[in-house]
């Protein structure tokens, strides 16, 4: 017999009226189980959930917001899927979704210009309530069009030019200025900065902190200590080799824009055989996981990166409920976290310990 003449009738799609009638209760308690609603008797969860098994239904999104008039699902577009930055963001977003009910669906953009405004069109148009954006880089392509369509949604690590967006940051430039501040203290006076893309606003206040930093520090600007980055490993360890190769007299000190290409500068250094932080001093920032975990210990500046996933999966929710209230900027505190990775440079090791400045209260020792 030919297969492909075979009349294969399909199962009939098991609905939410089914598992309701399965497990003896009513559609409107069988929807609030298996939305996550807290308030529901442990027995009639677990009548629910056998029956879910026994049928084997699966539910429909787009059913589940025509039903109840909200899908609950929240959309988060990311650049990558590293377990760093992006990783800890999106746990504190997971963390406060979870406390409101809600689910979030993950797209991640590459940092490449067609997908972030593909994707953000597809969730606009799409069964999502709103849509949390971390660290974007295109988004004169589509925030005009996210305002128009009245479409919820909230900037992390971005700005909006117009200040017509709900934003959550870190204090970018105190942030870099301490660190800068801390390497020109131990007597750094070549101090390379490995910069992240300028297409995103924390990237541009942290250069502008080094920068500064340099300048109260009497200490000149020096083209050719500026790195070109994309906050990724492989390209820090690159512009860190080309530095150390072709510019003399090299660094001292290296502060890279996110711990990820501070971890690439460390590789390169080792590579050219110097010893991390005696012969060159590197840090970082974000204080990621890893931070913590290679060898030596990275000093970094510590974003406090759950929290603000936290605050603006908060804020979306608050968005969503009250789409007439005015757009908020949350700034939150950054600290610069010293541990192994720094040192005063070599040949003048007894000058800057005869006479290290007081750091005050913002520099914070921790192993």
């Amino acid at each position: 017999m030919n297969s492909g003449n075979l009349d294969v009738k399909k199962k009939p799609r098991v609905t939410i009226t089914d598992v309701a009638r399965a497990a003896g209760l009513s559609v409107a308690t069988v929807s609030r189980v298996l939305s996550g609603y807290e308030f529901v008797k442990e027995s009639t969860r677990t009548r629910v959930m056998e029956a879910v098994e026994q049928l084997g239904y699966v539910a429909s999104l787009p059913a589940r917001s025509l039903a109840g008039g909200r899908s609950r699902t929240i959309g988060v577009l990311v650049p990558n899927l590293d377990v760093g930055y992006v990783g800890t963001v999106t746990q504190g977003i997971d963390q406060a979704l979870s406390k409101a009910n809600c689910d979030l669906v993950l797209y991640t953009s590459h940092h490449q210009a067609t997908k972030e405004i593909y994707h953000v069109s597809a969730i606009a148009n799409g069964i999502t309530e709103g849509l949390l954006l971390v660290a974007p880089q295109f988004t004169s392509a589509y925030l005009d069009m996210l305002r128009d369509r009245g479409f919820p949604y909230v900037l992390i690590d971005q700005t909006d030019a117009n200040n017509n967006s709900d934003v959550v940051e870190s204090t970018n430039y105190q942030g870099a200025y301490e660190a800068t501040r801390y390497l020109c203290q131990l007597g750094h006076t070549r101090i390379a900065f490995i910069v992240g893309e300028l297409s995103v606003w924390s990237a541009v206040e942290r250069l502008r902190g080094y920068k500064a930093a340099l300048a109260d520090h009497q200490i000149p600007l020096v083209p050719e200590l500026i790195l070109q980055g994309d906050y990724q490993q492989q390209t820090g360890y690159e512009v860190t080799k080309q530095v150390l190769n072709n510019v003399n007299p090299p660094p001292t000190a290296i502060f890279a824009c996110n711990d990820i290409s501070a971890f690439g500068a460390m590789d390169a250094a080792r590579e050219h055989g110097l010893r991390i932080p005696d012969d060159i001093s590197i840090i970082g920032f974000d204080d990621i996981p890893q931070a913590s975990l290679v060898y030596p210990k990275l000093t970094t500046v510590r974003q406090p990166l759950q929290q603000m996933g936290q605050v603006a999966a908060e804020m979306l929710v608050e968005r969503i409920m009250d789409p007439s209230r005015l757009p908020r900027r949350v700034t939150l505190a950054t600290q610069l976290v010293i541990r192994d990775s720094c040192a005063p440079p070599q040949l003048q090791v007894s000058d800057s310990q005869a006479s290290f400045p007081e750091t005050g209260g913002s520099l914070a020792p921790t192993n």
